[in-house]
């Protein structure tokens, strides 16, 4: 670990590192995620497309790689910013480093760097995009980052979603319900959860037409979570709409916006987002209170849900909307994600009650 490595962000900050992982240059929104654990589903994550991830935590990679905890079928991130790159971990289930994992991958690390001070000026200047480069003095990056396209211009949904339908192996001989699932970017936590419940499930391109997700005769919906900015996805939108009276439906995450835009509502980008493992939010049904697990830049406008949709969840740190539910139709979304991976599973009850939504219908 000698090699030098920078991150340049577009305001022209420089912080200064050692390269790990692949010593490609790469390019994306640096944005910061505040769990304690969970790296690795981290990386795997399909909603970090396009996005070079600082976590807040010092010490990164101490339990290593394993073959358990992949959320998707690849590293998602375009870079990755640590403190401390832990090359000798410790993990019966350990199998490679943090540093193997993204050189196999060719996805470029920067390790021995102020990521406090990196998250302290996103926390104030808001997200912004960098460039991770090891061949590039900082004027060139800042060039050549002035000549990408924004983040927000980008559809990563369709970068991310699977090409072909696939069905996630049952987890039970005789499933009892038969969900699908639209591949906005959806992590396999969320298709272990439904089979362990009892469900066939079925992933399917986010392109696919609502006439072909109706002949699979599914009893549900699933919207799942997904990068980028929302307004890009009219064709997904157009989707649930022709969905929205025909089966129950569920949303997460990015699919809580898309629920939303369907119904008429306003999505709006978070100046530096939720990502994290430790965000309060408020079901105001009943005043509960759960800690829930999130990865999210967009939050839908309060003032814009209407047409039967009404606000059901809140965040307690800055009051944004972080769930919705239809006055009468079954359909209900969070902006939050119920499956973890990482973060606490006090939310896991929501896939049940979708089951219970999808029970009453029948």
């Amino acid at each position: 670990m000698t090699e030098r490595a920078i991150l340049v962000l577009e305001d022209g900050s420089i912080y200064e590192g050692f390269s790990f992982g692949s010593p490609m240059d790469s390019y994306g929104e640096v944005v910061f995620n505040t769990s304690m654990a969970g790296y690795q589903e981290m990386l795997t994550d399909p909603s970090y497309a396009g996005q070079i991830v600082v976590p807040t935590y010092p010490l990164i990679g101490n339990y290593g790689i394993n073959d358990e905890d992949f959320e998707s079928k690849q590293i998602q991130v375009s870079g990755f910013v640590v403190r401390e790159e832990c090359t000798q971990p410790s993990h019966y289930l350990s199998n490679k480093t943090v540093h193997q994992y993204l050189l196999e991958n060719n996805i470029p690390g920067i390790c021995s760097i102020d990521t406090r001070a990196i998250t302290r000026k996103l926390r104030s200047a808001g997200v912004m995009m960098g460039v991770l480069t090891t061949t590039r003095t900082p004027s060139q990056a800042l060039e050549e980052l002035r000549g990408a396209p924004d983040y927000d211009t980008i559809d990563f949904v369709r970068q991310v979603s699977t090409e072909e339908p696939y069905e996630w192996p049952l987890a039970v001989d005789k499933p009892e319900y038969n969900i699908v699932v639209l591949d906005s970017g959806l992590k396999y936590n969320i298709l272990r959860i439904l089979s362990s419940l009892g469900c066939k499930v079925t992933a399917l391109p986010c392109t696919t037409p609502a006439e072909d997700i109706l002949k699979l005769n599914p009893d549900g919906i699933l919207l799942s979570p997904g990068p980028g900015n929302p307004e890009l996805l009219d064709y997904i939108v157009d989707t649930v709409k022709a969905l929205v009276d025909k089966k129950p439906m569920m949303g997460i995450c990015l699919g809580s916006q898309l629920i939303g835009r369907a119904f008429g509502a306003k999505n709006f980008k978070l100046k530096f987002g939720h990502r994290g493992g430790n965000h309060p939010v408020k079901d105001l049904s009943d005043g509960r209170v759960y800690i829930t697990s999130q990865n999210h830049g967009y939050a839908l406008d309060p003032d814009s849900v209407v047409n039967g949709l009404e606000v059901s969840h809140i965040n307690l740190n800055d009051d944004t909307v972080e769930g919705v539910r239809h006055r009468e139709l079954p359909i209900f979304a969070i902006q939050y994600h119920s499956e973890a991976s990482p973060g606490p599973l006090d939310n896991m009850y929501l896939f049940e009650k979708f089951l219970d939504m999808i029970r009453e219908c029948k």
